[in-house]
C-alpha cells in the first residue's frame, strides 16, 4: 500500500464494487483489512503490483471536491466479465505537528469502513515505480514494512514466473512490529512461500525488540544483523534497490547505510550512484 497524495483534478474514472473486507490483524493491534473489489469491465488493464488510485468523494478540507490516494494492487485477477482487484489497507492516523491532535487518514477510513456492495472510484491503474532489470543476473534488494509488502509479492511473482532461471541474488528484508504483522508477508494464503525453493531467493524477517520499536527499527535491526550481505549488495554494479511501507523505514535503512559507509556523505555518493544508474526506486508513506 501507498498512501501519497496525488494531485487533483483526475477525469478518468472506473468504477468498483466492494466484494469483501476483511480484517487480517487482531483488535488489539493496528487495523488492516484485506479488501476485494470487482471491476465490471473485462476491458481493465492492469499488471499486480501496478498503483490506482482512490477517490474519496468531498467536501474535504481546504475546498477539495475529492481526495485522491494511490494504493498498490497486492492480488488481481481477470476474466470475460470482469476483473477482481484486492488491496491491504492500514487505517491510519495523523498527528498535527502544531496542535499535537490526531486527525484520522481520509482515504484508508474510507476504504476500511467501506461495506460489500459500496461503489469505489478508481483511477489508473499507474505503473509502478518497481521494474524488473532486463539482466536475469541483477541482484534484487527489497526492503518493506507493515502494507508495503504488497508491491513485491507481487514484483516476485513477476521475477519468477516470466522471466524464469532468474541468476541473480533476490533479498526481502521485511520488518514487523509483532508477529501478527508477518501476515503481510505472506497474507493468509502464504504466498511467498511459494518462492522458498528458489536458489535465488531468501526472505529475512525481524520483529521489533520492545513495545517502543515499531517496524522500521525492526527493519533497520534486520538489516545491520546482515550488515555484510548487504552492504556487498548496495555496492555491487549490478544490485537494484527498491524500498516500500513507512517514510520512516527508509530513513532508518539509509541511516544504518550511512554508519556502514563511514559517514551520511559517503553514503549520499553511493546512494545518487543507484539513483544516476536507475537502480534505486522508492514508494515509501509517511
Amino acid at each position: 500500500m501507498s498512501d501519497i497524495e496525488f494531485e487533483q483534478g483526475v477525469n478518468e474514472t472506473t468504477e468498483a464494487i466492494v466484494q469483501a473486507s476483511t480484517r487480517i490483524t487482531p483488535e488489539s493491534t493496528d487495523e488492516v483489512r484485506q479488501i476485494a473489489l470487482r471491476i465490471e469491465e473485462p476491458a481493465f488493464n492492469f499488471l499486480e503490483g501496478q498503483n490506482i488510485g482512490v477517490l474519496v468523494p468531498g467536501p474535504h478540507p481546504f475546498g477539495n471536491k475529492s481526495h485522491h490516494r494511490y494504493y498498490t494492487i497486492a492480488n488481481a485477477k481477470g476474466d470475460d466479465s470482469g476483473v477482481e482487484l484486492e488491496l491491504l489497507v492500514r487505517r491510519c492516523f495523523y498527528i498535527d505537528e502544531v496542535s499535537g491532535e490526531e486527525y484520522p487518514g481520509i482515504a484508508s477510513h474510507y476504504l476500511c469502513n467501506a461495506h460489500e456492495g459500496d461503489k469505489i472510484s478508481l483511477t489508473g491503474p499507474y505503473r509502478s515505480p518497481f521494474r524488473i532489470p532486463t539482466d536475469k543476473n541483477s541482484n534484487l534488494l527489497m526492503l518493506g514494512t507493515g502494507t508495503g509488502i504488497a508491491p513485491f509479492r507481487a514484483f516476485l511473482r513477476r521475477v519468477y514466473d516470466e522471466r524464469n532461471d532468474w541468476g541473480g541474488k533476490v533479498r526481502l528484508y521485511f520488518g514487523a512490529r509483532t508477529g501478527t504483522d508477518l501476515l503481510y508477508m505472506n497474507d493468509l494464503n502464504n504466498d511467498l512461500a511459494n518462492y522458498y525453493d528458489q536458489k535465488t531467493f531468501q526472505a529475512i524477517q525481524t520483529l521489533s525488540k520492545g513495545v517502543l520499536s515499531d517496524a522500521a527499527d525492526a527493519l533497520r535491526d534486520g538489516v545491520e544483523a546482515h550488515a555484510e550481505e548487504v552492504w556487498d549488495l548496495v555496492c555491487s554494479p549490478n544490485t537494484h534497490v527498491y524500498l516500500a511501507g513507512m517514510k520512516k523505514a527508509a530513513d532508518e535503512f539509509e541511516a544504518s547505510m550511512a554508519r556502514l559507509a563511514g559517514s551520511g556523505a559517503q553514503w549520499q555518493t553511493i546512494k545518487q550512484g543507484l539513483v544516476d544508474d536507475r537502480r534505486w526506486s522508492e514508494l515509501t508513506y509517511i
